[in-house]
């Protein structure tokens, strides 16, 4: 066969010794749709830099395994760990490699036995290795796609001029893998170019969730998104919303992490108090260094920590050389889940740590078959002698390698678990999902598309990726463990995850205990969980403790999750979480502040103090003057009575009379009668004392004076003028009353700002008369008026003789009289600010008014009823006083006083008039 081009298996790429890279493009395809795809397909590979070529890989088909069948899928599994100083592949991985590696065979020989499930279908595999490195398994991964490069054939020619029999390559229609995330990254962005589902088993990065940019990637697994979603639930539950964060330098624990933050925020409730990364080569006292910044935010107490092992376990001695045994509350990811490495020796720091794993189950038919392998039944692995060689540590020996002789020759008659120990790897389980998951796509697809045929029919030939990851996204069924088997929309399993806790219920025999369960939603059982010391009640890990009733939250700029708690003091009310109001005027707020309520009612009461003094005064004088007026009465026509002047002494008596009768008014429960009433007789009793006093007072001076200068008698000094003018001055305060009416109607108020002390809970309502304290004044500021002239009066008359009528008592009332007010005035106002001032004002008043009654009362009225009474013999007539007799005794009290003889010349003038 002769070729005028390269030989048709070096087209995709051919290595040769001289580590070129030759690429050969054809004339141009057959089919035009595929150019774009080609140069993608270029640019990847020299934009990457993938195509690490060593000597010990010159062919393009590395170690693989290869399984006939009608349908290939392929497979991606870290066989080997990553190699040392540039070397692609390093030591022999048995878990994470051989064991999921040959659950994938494990799932194909299941699926190509059962006759329901593809029947007439076998699956095939090409298996791979990754060792564990994003590159080096992008280039294994070209295997996958080199039979969709079209090559061009045209110009190749057999010897005998016949077309050349090409081997046709083998077809991948779906990659199982890959189990690092970065791994499964670098593949999924060649395998989405050409179209091929890929559906990994372990790849729980939250970036492969964005089904823009990984939209044929799949996977049997939950993203760790949902981890961080499962914890911040948990968080929730146990109440807290202040934590800190801690994270290993790395993919795992930053974007952990950081996917635990970003759900947070968008949830809201939690706050993230500060969030610590360990970094990769930790320096001696670093874990010391993190215990102390942890602390920085002590209210903090819940940790969640996405960390490997070695962390953690550092991070737990560091809590106990604090002396912070019992302070800290993790909250693990399943990188500690129910691992006793990191707690051993530390069960004290770590008790009551909150950590989850993802629903797991030991498949027992894979122990049975993985455990029957051997060197003669499985030469399919090409990786299996190396395992066991490894895991036996023991050598096989191969034509021309000479037996090292520290190790012992194997024999091949060792058994798995008999001679070695052995544990199920814990994602076996989801390497025998992604397998089904693939074979029931297939078999659905088959249904639909070649539902008379029994093995493969044309239009499954080739398998249409696009139309065979709707078929993947779309299957529903019971995996290996039992538990459903399903994708949502981003191609991402549901999560499923136990949770634990780690108690000493007995400090012998500390362990984990399954606590709950998360699946989309949390189900946790508080009951069962337990914390430092054997405590059932939930620590606290809060920033802020809720706010009493009655405060408001302040809250802390930046962190939503703290605040301080302010007291609405004063008259202020919580109106809401962050507001105080202050009440209405005519409410208060009550005891808790979270409400008002309406401001009690006061008036002053009878059995009050402040009522029960000036009422029994005005009692007294009431029966004083009620005394007086039926003595006078009785003795209406005896010398005495008529020289007082009859009228007018029954004009003072009514005044004084009603100055006692308005203590009650004053005391009553307020009306608008009472009100009325108070308005009116407040200044009126005193108007017709003191209007009586003036009249008569001013008379005795107009009489002395006239006296001084002529014998002629002065005018308006009969009773009946007297009368006259004392009724126009009391018509004064009367018409005054009345106009007060006309402007304001009497009403009763209920004054709430009065009694309003800082203290909410002595605040009071008064029920009262609308007379402020100014119009309580204005009504007896006539009175006063009167009082002040009367007072003058009774100044200017002090010279007359003391015998001659009534100038000196009177003269002495208003003296006492004055100095009564004058102390009224500033205990009237000092008490302005008191919290009794209505009470004491309304006193004050009630008793000033009856003691200057009193005071007119004993001064002008007592001595002539004790004379009538008791001294009947003085109550005579004496000789006719004329006005001969007055004019008379002026001159002489003017010559007494200019001789500056202070009344010794004693002239008895006649008391009848």
């Amino acid at each position: 066969m002769t070729s005028s081009g390269p030989s048709p298996s070096s087209l995709p790429l051919h290595h040769h010794h001289h580590h070129h890279i030759w690429l050969w493009i054809g004339q141009t395809p057959r089919q035009p749709w595929l150019w774009p795809r080609f140069l993608l397909f270029l640019l990847l590979l020299i934009g990457e830099q993938v195509v690490q070529v060593s000597a010990s890989h010159q062919h393009f088909h590395p170690h693989s395994i290869k399984i006939p069948g009608d349908i290939t899928l392929g497979g991606l599994f870290p066989i080997h760990a990553r190699g040392p100083h540039g070397l692609p592949c390093g030591e022999l991985k048995k878990e994470k490699g051989i064991h999921r590696m040959e659950a994938m065979l494990y799932a194909l020989d299941q699926i190509n036995s059962d006759p329901e499930l593809l029947p007439n279908i076998t699956l095939g595999a090409r298996i791979l290795d990754t060792c564990s490195r994003d590159t080096y398994a992008l280039e294994q991964s070209l295997t996958f796609v080199q039979a969709l490069i079209q090559k061009d054939t045209s110009d190749i020619r057999c010897s005998n001029g016949e077309p050349p029999i090409i081997r046709k390559p083998e077809r991948v229609v779906g990659v199982i893998g890959a189990s690092a995330s970065s791994v499964s990254i670098m593949v999924a962005n060649i395998l989405r170019l050409f179209e091929i589902p890929q559906v990994s088993y372990a790849s729980t990065a939250p970036e492969l969730s964005d089904n823009n940019r990984y939209d044929f990637f799949s996977r049997v697994v939950p993203p760790d998104s949902y981890q961080a979603q499962a914890m911040l639930d948990i968080v929730k539950a146990l109440g807290w919303n202040y934590v800190s964060t801690l994270a290993s330098e790395g993919n795992y624990g930053e974007s952990g992490v950081e996917a635990f933050m970003q759900i947070s925020r968008e949830a809201g409730g939690v706050c993230i108090a500060q969030s610590v990364k360990i970094p990769r080569e930790p320096t001696a006292g670093e874990f010391d260094k993190i215990i102390k910044r942890l602390m920085e935010t002590s209210n903090a107490r819940g940790v969640i920590i996405f960390a490997n092992e070695d962390d953690i376990k550092c991070v737990l001695e560091a809590a106990k050389r604090a002396n912070l045994t019992g302070h800290f509350l993790f909250v693990g990811s399943d990188s500690w889940g129910a691992k006793s490495s990191p707690i051993s020796e530390l069960e004290d720091v770590a008790e009551g740590a909150v950590t989850i794993l993802p629903k797991r189950a030991s498949i027992d038919g894979f122990d049975q078959y993985f455990m029957s392998r051997s060197l003669e039944n499985n030469r399919r692995n090409i990786w299996f002698n190396e395992f066991w060689e490894d895991d036996f540590r023991c050598k096989l020996t191969r034509p021309g390698i000479k037996l090292d002789p520290d190790k012992k020759k194997c024999t091949g008659e060792e058994r798995i678990g008999r001679d070695s120990s052995y544990e199920q790897e814990g994602k076996v389980q989801f390497v025998i999902d992604a397998v089904y998951a693939v074979a029931y796509a297939l078999h659905s697809m088959h249904q639909d598309l070649c539902p008379s045929s029994s093995g493969v029919c044309s239009n499954m030939d080739p398998v249409e990726g696009r139309s065979l990851l709707d078929y993947i996204r779309a299957v529903n069924f019971n995996g290996s463990a039992g538990t459903t088997v399903l994708f949502n929309e981003n191609g991402d399993a549901p999560g499923r995850y136990d949770i634990f806790q780690f108690q000493m219920t007995n400090h012998s025999h500390p362990g984990y205990r399954v606590i709950g369960q998360w699946t989309n939603n949390l189900r946790l059982n508080l009951e069962e969980m337990q914390w430092s010391g054997g405590d059932k009640s939930v620590p606290d890990s809060i920033c802020s403790f809720p706010c009493k009733p009655g405060e408001r939250k302040k809250m802390v700029k930046g962190v939503p999750c703290c605040w301080h708690c302010e007291l609405c003091d004063g008259y202020q009310y919580q109106l809401d979480e962050f507001t105080c109001e202050t009440c209405p005027s005519d409410m208060r707020p009550a005891p808790n502040r979270t409400t008002c309520r309406p401001t009690p009612i006061i008036k002053l009461e009878w059995n009050s103090p402040f009522a029960l003094v000036p009422a029994s005064l005005a009692m007294l004088g009431i029966l004083a003057t009620s005394a007086v007026v039926i003595t006078f009465i009785r003795f209406n026509d005896t010398p005495i009575v008529r020289a007082s002047g009859r009228e007018l002494s029954y004009v003072l008596l009514t005044g004084i009379f009603l100055i006692y009768l308005i203590t009650f008014l004053m005391i009553a429960e307020p009306g608008v009668l009472v009100c009325a009433f108070r308005r009116l007789l407040l200044g009126l009793g005193m108007a017709i004392t003191y209007s009586a006093m003036l009249t008569k007072t001013n008379r005795i001076y107009r009489i002395f004076e006239q006296g001084k200068r002529s014998v002629t008698p002065p005018k308006f000094i009969s009773p009946t003028s007297q009368l006259i003018i004392t009724f126009v001055l009391i018509s004064v305060q009367v018409l005054g009353v009345f106009v007060w009416f006309a402007v304001i109607p009497p009403h009763t108020i209920i004054d709430y700002n009065e009694l309003r002390p800082p203290n909410p809970s002595l605040a009071r309502g008064i029920l009262k008369c609308d007379m402020s304290d100014l119009s309580i004044i204005c009504c007896l500021s006539y009175s006063i008026v009167l009082m002040v002239t009367c007072t003058v009066y009774a100044v200017k008359s002090r010279g007359v003789p003391e015998t001659f009528n009534e100038a000196k008592p009177i003269g002495f009332t208003m003296y006492t009289t004055c100095i009564i007010w004058l102390a009224f005035v500033p205990i009237f106002f000092g008490t302005a600010q008191s919290t009794e001032k209505m009470f004491i004002q309304t006193a004050t008043l009630t008793v000033s008014m009856s003691l200057s009654a009193f005071v007119s009362l004993g001064m002008l009225y007592m001595p002539k009823v004790y004379v009538i009474i008791f001294h009947p013999e003085q109550n005579v007539q004496k000789r006719k006083r004329s006005f001969k007799a007055v004019v008379q005794a002026a001159r002489l009290s003017q010559k007494s006083s200019n001789e500056k003889q202070n009344g010794e010349m004693k002239i008895e003038p006649d008391r009848s008039q």
